[in-house]
């Protein structure tokens, strides 16, 4: 839909003609804009809440500024660019407006939300983690969420966990990042009244498999408010997170 059909959409309801309903489900309606390399879908953010990712491993930096561009002159005022490497960088953020996080390789283009929403902690078992949970974090964050980090605290201290449980327990969302064994994530679930997030990392010895010990044992937790996303998956873990949070900022919480 151009301007003109837009304008046009637009008459239509100020004259009655067409119901605010219909009009609005025309617009989420809307199709695609095919760039040849990528379909760029300009009105995922009417229908979803979040306009569309770009996912930028394997993508060349003309790639990832072309789509940028297009989400960006369509309306959007800001685009998130994950599994970014940071030799695009450059040749990017000559195109468009563009922060780059190197530990969570993650970049925003255009103009990040000012806005700050209820509260998601975003907790790792231990230090190696930390490059997936600020990929949540940022992720979060970018899309309008105040975020707590807890960083560093596994099950083998315990007690450094058990000093934020203000902040778990007060939390709308909580995303548990760790590899290993994976426990944190049923600790925490026993902690919260809120929806877990657990991120397996590929983090850990031999066992672990690359993160496979952990994701059977998140999959296998006995907290009943625990999910699990795949391994590594901070990003994806940071979306749901915000889902909740949106959807949970009205409610009464306590504050500590």
């Amino acid at each position: 839909m151009d301007e003109t059909e837009m304008r046009m959409l637009l008459e239509e309801v100020a004259s009655g003609q067409v119901s605010a309903d219909e009009a609005a489900l025309r617009l989420k309606r809307e199709p695609f804009e095919d760039l040849g390399f990528a379909k760029v879908d300009l009105h995922r953010g009417i229908r979803q809440g979040i306009p569309e990712i770009i996912y930028g491993a394997t993508k060349t930096p003309e790639q990832i500024s072309s789509i940028a561009k297009r989400l960006l002159d369509n309306g959007n005022g800001s685009v998130i660019i994950t599994r970014m490497d940071p030799s695009a960088v450059d040749l990017v953020s000559a195109e468009v407006p563009l922060r780059y996080d190197g530990i969570s390789r993650i970049g925003v283009a255009g103009t990040p939300t000012a806005e700050r929403r209820g509260k998601i902690c975003v907790i790792t078992a231990g230090t190696s983690d930390i490059p997936v949970a600020e990929e949540a974090a940022v992720t979060a964050e970018a899309l309008g969420n105040n975020v707590v980090r807890i960083y560093d605290a596994g099950v083998s201290g315990i007690h450094r966990l058990l000093a934020h449980s203000d902040d778990i327990m007060t939390a709308e969302a909580i995303v548990a990042v760790a590899g290993m064994e994976g426990a944190l994530a049923s600790v925490v679930g026993g902690l919260a009244d809120c929806p877990v997030i657990a991120v397996p990392t590929s983090v850990g010895y031999g066992a672990s498999f690359g993160g496979v010990a952990a994701l059977l044992a998140m999959l296998n937790s006995c907290s009943s408010c625990v999910s699990v996303v795949n391994i590594d998956n901070g990003f994806g873990a940071g979306y749901i997170a915000s889902l909740v949070n949106r959807s949970a900022c009205g409610r009464d919480r306590p504050t500590p």
